[in-house]
């Protein structure tokens, strides 16, 4: 685990097990790119995914983030409604994070730090990676979102007539972080 620094922004970056690992990659990418000071938790189900989904090592999507923590670290900085940051941002959030977030009973640090958020009135964003979804999943998408939290499934723009999937991605990270009040220069609908 890195340092954190006190002076910049900070955002958490949960990465759950969920197809669509690629959305947490960029967005720790995009996120240095703004200058955000990041903090990243990722799920045991998301090192599978990883090794499933990327050519990238666990090492090397630690790295991309300024601080990360170990899933079973309960005790860690993020952890804390004290630790002040602008939110968090799951990329890709699986069902069972959803559920565990929904309901407050978190097994794990990523749903931990994202219960925190909610209770500290943060902004936090979910980009569910599920279809098709059953009544549960539904009514944990509503729990969520009354509770605060924003449900973003990643659906493509193609009004920003994308040529490459890392061009939708890009779209659609760019949407995320906009929640946050930060622009990451996407292509917005009526701008030329």
């Amino acid at each position: 685990m890195n340092s954190p620094s006190s002076s910049r922004q900070r955002i958490i970056v949960g990465i759950s097990g969920a197809s669509g690992i690629v959305y947490g990659i960029t967005a720790l990418k995009q996120l240095k790119q703004l200058g955000i000071e990041t903090h990243l938790v990722v799920s045991k189900s998301a090192i599978v995914t990883l090794a499933h989904e990327c050519d990238m090592k666990y090492a090397e999507l630690c790295a991309l983030a300024d601080v990360h923590y170990q899933s079973t670290d309960i005790g860690a900085a993020i952890s804390s409604g004290s630790f002040r940051t602008l939110g968090m941002l799951v990329a890709p959030c699986s069902i069972r994070t959803l559920g565990e977030i929904s309901t407050g009973v978190t097994s794990s640090l990523l749903s931990r730090a994202a219960d925190v958020v909610l209770k500290e009135r943060r902004r936090l964003v979910l980009l569910v990676r599920e279809t098709p979804l059953h009544a549960g999943h539904l009514q944990s998408m509503l729990n969520v979102t009354q509770a605060g939290a924003v449900v973003m499934p990643p659906v493509p723009a193609f009004y920003a007539n994308p040529k490459t999937v890392q061009d939708i991605v890009d779209q659609t990270v760019g949407r995320a972080l906009d929640l946050f009040g930060l622009d990451s220069g996407i292509q917005r609908w009526g701008e030329a």
